[in-house]
């Protein structure tokens, strides 16, 4: 092999205008580099990440796309990685502090040992820093790996109502704090899948299991309770109480709906519209796509409503959504949320799985709500 950049095949990487064919990209090669000084502070990447990598489809007829490592890492600031004195799973991501300058302070305090023992506390955990001396990236996070909060899918309203309650207890810690998140959006609302993925799965195919041989095992949230978590402060900042109500300049997040967000000359309070990120996140991924959310509609019409100022802070919405919680009956809560464009008989056949999940559920007494 001919070695000519960074101590790897420079044939294995893109050529802008050359087909890729599984070639590694511009992202990926950042990883490529620093392979040796991550494995140092106890990190291994996947083969595709290392520097001594052969692509397993080179001399067979594999298509390098089933492979498991052909597959791309688009996500330029962060890869997954193996903690190798245990083989946990983890996530790592650069801190650019032109990016997001608050971030990794921020989330070092929500991670410090007395935050991290309060039960609403439902922020990532900062694992360890990693410093790349003599770089433009000076530092490394390290955090669990994580999945996106809606995958695998909800099934009851029980299960959605233990969502809705943790990411409200989740961002009424924070704003007790003075931190407003400003992009607690869609893609950055996580679950943590230890629980109900004890074998865990692959980074890259969340389908697949850990060695992507066959699919990932996994349990309901019913059967193992989990908990979600807040990602990403590379917006977030903390404010002084003491200089009266933020106003700050809109920075627009993953939810580009935000009403105030409109006029970028105009200063606005970034804890109004933490709620409406919330609010709307509830109306287009449960209200809009799934009947029988009728209870909640009143708090998210307030939470989304076009005047921040007339939006319920935090406290409010914790109280109120408890009161509806209370009013909910185990009927409610173990019901199976019906999807508005389900077709007739993939509902049938649903409804005969969920039936018989829902008997195993009530036999072995567990909650409607799986609060972890």
């Amino acid at each position: 092999m001919a070695n000519s950049e960074g101590g790897f095949d420079t044939e294995l990487n893109f050529r802008p205008g050359a087909p890729n064919h599984g070639r590694r990209i511009p992202g990926e090669q950042w990883w490529v580099k620093r392979e040796k000084l991550l494995e140092a502070a106890g990190y291994r990447l996947r083969p595709r990440f290392r520097q001594d990598w052969v692509p397993s489809w080179r001399g067979t007829k594999k298509l390098y796309y089933h492979q498991e490592d052909g597959i791309h890492n688009f996500l330029r600031v962060a890869l997954d990685a193996t903690r190798i004195s245990d083989g946990k799973q983890v996530m790592m991501k650069q801190v650019v502090r032109e990016e997001g300058p608050y971030e990794l302070d921020i989330a070092t305090y929500l991670s410090s040992e007395s935050l991290m023992s309060d039960p609403r506390n439902h922020t990532v955990p900062l694992l360890e820093v990693i410093e790349l001396p003599n770089d433009e990236h000076d530092k490394i996070m390290v955090m669990p790996l994580l999945r996106p909060f809606d995958n695998p899918k909800f099934e009851t309203y029980g299960e959605a109502v233990a969502f809705m309650t943790q990411i409200f207890e989740g961002l009424q810690f924070m704003h007790e704090r003075n931190i407003a998140h400003r992009d607690c959006t869609k893609m950055n609302i996580m679950l943590d899948p230890s629980s109900m993925y004890p074998d865990s799965f692959h980074p890259a195919k969340r389908s697949r299991r850990k060695n992507f041989k066959g699919k990932a095992k996994y349990y309901a949230r019913t059967q193992r309770p989990s908990k979600y978590l807040f990602i990403d402060f590379g917006l977030s900042r903390r404010y002084d109480p003491a200089a009266g109500p933020p106003l700050d300049e809109p920075l627009q997040g993953g939810d580009k709906t935000v009403p105030e967000h409109r006029d970028q000359t105009k200063l606005c309070n970034p804890f109004f519209t933490d709620i409406y990120y919330l609010g709307n996140l509830i109306r287009e991924r449960f209200l809009y796509k799934r009947h029988g959310f009728e209870f909640i509609e009143p708090l998210i019409a307030d939470m989304v409503q076009e005047d921040p100022e007339k939006r319920p802070k935090i406290d409010e919405v914790v109280t109120r959504f408890a009161a509806i919680r209370k009013s909910l009956s185990t009927r409610k809560l173990r019901s199976r949320m019906i999807p508005r464009k389900e077709i007739g008989l993939v509902g049938f056949f649903r409804a005969w799985g969920y039936l018989y999940r829902t008997a195993g559920y009530i036999l072995t007494k567990k909650s409607p709500i799986p609060d972890p």
